[in-house]
């Protein structure tokens, strides 16, 4: 008999995230000889433990299919650390007390660093329960810092943006430098890991464009060694553009744009590095700026998303089911990079035990010598990952993105939770 799945979204989400959602759907469906229903979990995680599971199997394949261009998270995300015997709670056994009302056999967690660990532990929790799972953990971070996977559906979407947005802000900054604004700072996410504040980098196609200076987590930030650096752009070309990681920090490894709060994870919130950097060039340099957040923006940008990460994002969510069912349990489908000129691509597989909680920075050799700038090696990895345009339909001059029905399917057990 075949059993249900079970399939959530976690953390933050991106512009096609729900291509993998797709990609899931899609092949349970064409596995009816092992899987039953796909059940999602409303808010990812939380869904589960309240058991608000929504059955997908009532939404058409047309709705399915307009997913892959539809951002956000059709089912609903959240950050949501689970809490185990150790700390007081057992919700990790409330999950597989509802797995089991449900019948459910397959569990596809749908996130990055943090939700493969909590991935892990589902598989093993289950192992010890005696209750037959198969768990696959489904990539997604647009920070691009998961290891093994040459790269992490989400972030050659965001990548693009980010470069996109910096080339067209320095068109306008360059046009009116002479008598206004002559520096230029774009925030982009990225904790520890600056893979987003290079892919600002690649808007440089020429020595006199912009972005003129980088500035990464993985480098420790030289106050004086910056604003050198902005003054002989300054003085050389007119002007300054400027990419910047939220995650910048200093010689002691403090975040130069830390709020003192911390998330579920215990991660601390992190925002407010573009007008430190902004007013610093001010302070000390006396030149007129401005300075932006991408913010949101740069992860929900559906409509110039890349080609290359719609196909890798679906690409992933199929590999899951096809590794499901083969009953491969405790791994995540991996992208390995065949070559990058020509690029091609082909999906490999990693053991959860090597991929959870575990960052991928950038290398120092994707990073100039100086320390504010990307390398022709970096350039060669990035350029592939934001090829090709993958448009969503447009109505009345507005992207058209489909909205799920989303229909709960009956509760079955006795016992309430409240997370």
């Amino acid at each position: 008999m075949p059993r249900n799945a079970f399939y959530a979204q976690s953390g933050g989400v991106t512009a096609v995230i729900n291509a993998s959602a797709a990609g899931v759907i899609e092949t349970a469906r064409r596995h009816r000889a092992k899987i039953g229903k796909v059940l999602a979990g409303r808010d990812g995680i939380l869904g589960a433990l309240t058991e608000d599971l929504i059955d997908t199997g009532r939404e058409s394949p047309a709705a399915i299919r307009a997913l892959k261009h539809t951002p956000g998270g059709a089912f609903g995300s959240c950050r949501y650390k689970l809490k185990g015997v150790e700390k007081g709670g057992h919700e990790y056994e409330r999950l597989i007390e509802v797995f089991r009302a449900h019948d459910i056999g397959y569990f596809f967690y749908n996130g990055g660093n943090d939700s493969a660990d909590t991935c892990l532990k589902v598989s093993r929790i289950a192992a010890e329960m005696g209750y037959p799972l198969v768990a696959v953990h489904v990539p997604k971070t647009i920070d691009n810092d998961l290891p093994i996977t040459d790269c992490c559906p989400g972030f050659g979407s965001v990548a693009k943006y980010v470069a996109t947005s910096m080339r067209e802000a320095g068109c306008d900054v360059a046009s009116m430098a002479r008598t206004s604004t002559k520096v230029f700072v774009l925030e982009v996410m990225g904790r520890h890991a600056g893979w987003i504040t290079a892919a600002t980098g690649l808007a440089r196609g020429r020595p006199d464009e912009g972005p003129h200076v980088l500035l990464f987590p993985e480098i420790a930030f030289d106050e004086a060694a910056f604003l050198a650096k902005v003054d002989e752009a300054v003085r050389r070309h007119g002007y300054c553009t400027i990419g910047v990681s939220e995650g910048l920090h200093d010689k002691d490894g403090r975040f130069l744009s830390e709020t003192g709060l911390k998330d579920a994870f215990g991660h601390s919130q992190l925002g407010g590095v573009a007008p430190f950097v902004a007013s610093l060039v001010q302070a000390k340099l006396k030149y007129k700026y401005h300075w932006a957040v991408a913010d949101y923006l740069q992860r929900s940008a559906r409509h110039i998303a890349s080609k290359t990460d719609l196909e890798q994002s679906y690409a992933v969510g199929k590999a899951a089911v096809e590794l499901a069912v083969a009953g491969r349990s405790g791994v995540m489908p991996t992208i390995v990079r065949v070559s990058s000129r020509p690029y091609r691509w082909k999906i490999g597989v990693a053991r959860l035990e090597d991929v959870a909680n575990v960052e991928k920075k950038m290398p120092r050799d994707f990073i100039t010598p100086d320390g504010f700038g990307i390398t022709a090696k970096c350039r060669r990895y990035l350029e592939p990952l934001i090829a090709g345009e993958a448009y969503p339909p447009f109505e009345n001059g507005l992207p058209d993105y489909v909205r799920l029905k989303n229909v709960s399917v009956r509760r079955k057990t006795k016992t309430a939770f409240k997370p």
